[in-house]
Order: structure tokens, then sequence, then C-alpha cells
């Protein structure tokens, strides 16, 4: 008889892109399916990432990085005669991060394989966005290893609208593939224009959960907190205060402490309550994933 969640250890995927974080003063993983993984990971789960990296330098760090945080990597293609993914990042005052991504690399061209089938189906959770499905080929092949996880798997949308990479269309089959939601302020509006919503963000929100079936809809609105929804329950919380020096990565740590807390049945209120916590210390960090204080995991 197979094993419920509750019997054991949950299976977390982070689903496509897979990047290196270029600095002024250095490089840094990322990509938000990695640094997603890679929390889960930290914060008890069984994380795998699903993404394709290039027979290069960068490839071979990428997979030292992810090995180094427990991350199961069996499932990212390496391909030879492609570079692994890069990103420009810029900081501004605040430290809010600006992004200029290189194109044509190594998560363009994931493809689809009867290892990823049989993964897919063996999930308790996915997160993938919108990034990872700027190429038509990494599209295809995320959607139907969405297609392929099953009917209680928590099949996780963060939206992470980058550049030019999305479209209304890919955000509608992406949303129709999802049960959970994840939207900042500042893609909401967007979503709205897209779709239709009307009124305040609150009723926006409770829109697109009614709309798409969603288990599950947040809205997150950096330090002023986050509002979480689901049928006949909703959750408000707030940040504690901090100094920020990087927003990098603390989105995803935000996501993966929702998914593990949602795996475990937890209450909204403190489902909520921690993830602002920890995306708030990773706020303090330089790097999307530094190491979690034992009173935080």
């Amino acid at each position: 008889m197979p094993q419920t969640r509750h019997s054991r250890t949950p299976l977390i995927a982070g689903l496509g892109e897979v990047l290196w974080d270029v600095f002024p003063d250095g490089e840094a993983f990322g990509g938000a399916p990695a640094n997603f993984a890679c929390h889960c990971q930290a914060l008890g789960a069984d994380a795998v990432v699903v993404s394709a990296v290039g027979g290069d330098e960068r490839g071979r760090r990428a997979l030292a990085f992810l090995d180094e945080h427990g991350v199961d990597t069996s499932y990212v293609q390496v391909l030879p005669d492609a570079p692994t993914g890069a990103v420009v990042v810029r900081l501004d005052e605040a430290g809010k991060a600006g992004y200029t991504f290189l194109e044509n690399t190594a998560w363009d061209r994931l493809s689809w394989s009867a290892p990823l089938a049989e993964l897919a189906g063996t999930l308790d959770a996915v997160c993938f966005g919108t990034l990872g499905q700027r190429s038509g080929q990494s599209r295809a092949t995320i959607l139907r290893f969405l297609k392929a996880t099953r009917a209680e798997c928590l099949r996780v949308f963060d939206i992470n609208l980058r550049q030019d990479y999305h479209s209304p269309a890919l955000v509608l089959s992406s949303l129709e593939a999802a049960n959970v939601l994840k939207v900042n302020d500042e893609e909401l509006p967007m979503l709205a224009g897209w779709l239709g919503l009307q009124g305040p963000p609150e009723r926006q929100l409770a829109e697109l959960l009614d709309r798409f079936s969603l288990r599950v809809a947040i809205l997150t609105c950096g330090p002023r907190g986050a509002l979480m929804l689901r049928p006949g329950e909703s959750s408000f919380a707030s940040p504690p205060q901090v100094e920020v020096v990087s927003t990098v990565g603390a989105g995803d740590a935000f996501t993966a402490t929702v998914v593990t807390g949602l795996l475990a049945n937890q209450p909204l209120d403190e489902i909520n309550r921690r993830a602002n916590a920890i995306a708030a210390y990773v706020c303090t960090q330089q790097g999307a994933v530094p190491p979690l204080p034992a009173g935080l995991v």
C-alpha cells in the first residue's frame, strides 16, 4: 500500500530554471525553482530540481551547489552544447533586485523523458513559474510534467514575472495547470488587466481562487506582509522589521515555507507568520539560500 504524505518525508520538486546570478562583485547560485528546492530541503523535505545545465564550469558548480545543499540532482539534464543559465543582477538602494537574462541557455532546452514522468507521479508538491517556460520546448516539458502529477500533488505557480518572458496566454495556461498561486503586489495588477479582475486586491485574489479552483491563493506585499486565502479561511501576516541586505531568494524561501506548511496541514496563520519570518531573515543575508537559524527551521 503506498505511503501517505503524513507517514514519510514529503517529496518536492523545483521545476524550471537553474542559473547563476552575476553581481558586480561575483556570482551566486540562483534560479527561483532551484532556490525553492534548497529551502525545502533545509526545512525538512526531500527536494529535487528538474532543470538543465550546460557541460561547462557553471554547470558543474551548479550541480555541486545543489549537492552541498542536499538536493537531488538526478533530474538535472546536462547538455554539452548549451551554456548554463546566467543573469546579471542589479540591486537598487533598497536592496531590490533587477535582472537581465542570458538567452538560449540549457534550461531553455529541458526535454521530456521517462524518468521525468516517473518522478512526477511520486511528488507531493512541485513549484514552477513563467521564466522557465520562456522557450517552447521547456514550456511543453513543464506543462507535460505538471499533467503527470497526482491529483493530490500541490502544483504551485509562483509567477515571478521577469523582463518580457511572459504573456497573458502563458500565465493563463499556467494558472489552469496549478492549484496553488503565489503573486506579488506588482504582478497582481498585470493579472487583473489580463483576466478582467475587479475591485481591491483582496477581492481580486478571491476571484482568482474561485475562478481557477485553487486550493490556496497568496498575495505577497514585501515588507507590508502577505495575504493568504483558501476556501473558508484567510490569513494576513506581516514580517518582522529587518535591515535589508538583499531581497534575492526571499520570495523563494517564503514559497518553500508555505509549501512545507501546507503539506504538514498547518493552519494558514501559522504558515503565514513563519513564511514571513523566514523570508525576512533571508533579506538580512547575502545570497539566495543562506543557512537558516535553528529557531526558524
